[in-house]
């Protein structure tokens, strides 16, 4: 059988059941922000939108259980593997299903997993994009709250991007959501898979530059 838009109702209706107690970056509303992104962008990149609209609803729900095990699974595998128990339920024909589970494996971009579909490129964009622009912003710092942050900032954020320790750097309590734009988000647009993403990445991003650069400006008392 194939998507339809019935499918997907109630496809939405069984993963909003797994974001009742989610941490506000990874709730439900972020879930539909990615689907809005995802539908936009799969639009003009002339994807498979109910493909694109499935993947995007199942690529969190096992995000949540990610988190509170402190990252000794990956979300984006396991979410991948509860997402065909999920539509298998549906009986959706098995070529879908395992579109939608690659899209949804592949849209971590620390995975080794590469989206090889437009479908699964348009998902990975789509979350992306969520991370950066005024919603980066305060997911940003919404994040460094979460994570039990000190600080608004430490004034050694830049330092420690000098010293080569992006890469590999673990996020602390004493570090901040500056520093989580300095070592990841600041980057993220340069890694856009389709056209669309990377023209509103670069926006999304300009606008998250200009923000920071004025949060140093309003620090050093120069505006």
């Amino acid at each position: 059988m194939k998507l339809t838009k019935y499918t997907i109702k109630k496809i939405e209706i069984e993963a909003k059941s797994y974001f009742t107690d989610s941490s506000g970056c990874h709730d439900w509303s972020h879930v539909e922000r990615v689907r809005k992104n995802a539908m936009h962008i799969g639009k003009a990149e002339k994807a498979d939108l109910l493909i694109v609209e499935a993947s995007a609803l199942l690529h969190d729900i096992a995000r949540n259980e990610e988190i509170k095990k402190k990252g000794n699974f990956c979300h984006a595998l396991e979410g991948s593997k509860r997402s065909v128990k999920i539509l298998k339920k549906y009986d959706i024909d098995l070529s879908i299903v395992e579109q939608v589970a690659h899209a949804i494996e592949a849209h971590r971009s620390r995975n080794l997993c590469q989206p090889q579909t437009i479908e699964a490129k348009v998902l990975q964009d789509a979350d992306r994009l969520d991370a950066i622009g005024a919603i980066g912003i305060g997911r940003d710092f919404l994040f460094a709250g979460y994570a039990g942050s000190k600080n608004l900032y430490t004034g050694n954020e830049k330092r420690i991007v000098k010293l080569g320790k992006g890469h590999d750097y673990t996020y602390t309590k004493e570090d901040s959501a500056v520093l989580e734009y300095e070592i990841k988000l600041k980057h993220i647009y340069k890694k856009m898979q389709t056209k669309t993403g990377k023209k509103i990445g670069k926006e999304r991003s300009d606008y998250m530059h200009d923000f920071f650069k004025r949060f140093w400006l309003e620090i050093e008392g120069k505006l």
